[in-house]
């Protein structure tokens, strides 16, 4: 994937930092979404205090990109400390869907 400038990248950061004030569980913390090159970590404060009893910020997922307008989308497994992909080679439309419903806590610990 060819690297975007830095327009367009402030707005997919935009684009994303939107989608999740739309998500379904947490919605009264602030999450953060954080470049890393071509890829979008986000960070969430631990509301439910599962992985970091002080409630401090936690990796959460890990948006990639992946070859023709698709994304690939991973979830932090706090315990190993790595990340274990859930989808691949998907719309970013439909996998901020998945983020931001979270019915089975894959995101969202």
């Amino acid at each position: 994937m060819a690297a975007a400038s830095g327009p367009v990248r402030d707005l997919m950061q935009h684009r994303l930092e939107r989608a999740l004030r739309e998500r379904v569980r947490y919605r009264y913390v602030q999450p953060r979404v954080l470049r890393e090159g071509e890829s979008f970590r986000i960070q969430s404060p631990c509301c439910s205090r599962n992985v970091d009893p002080s409630g401090g910020m936690i990796d959460i997922a890990l948006l990639v990109p992946s070859a023709a307008q698709r994304w690939c989308l991973s979830a932090r497994d706090h315990l190993n400390g790595t990340w274990v992909s859930r989808f691949k080679d998907e719309p970013l439309d439909a996998l901020l869907d998945v983020l931001c419903i979270d019915n089975e806590r894959q995101f969202w610990p």
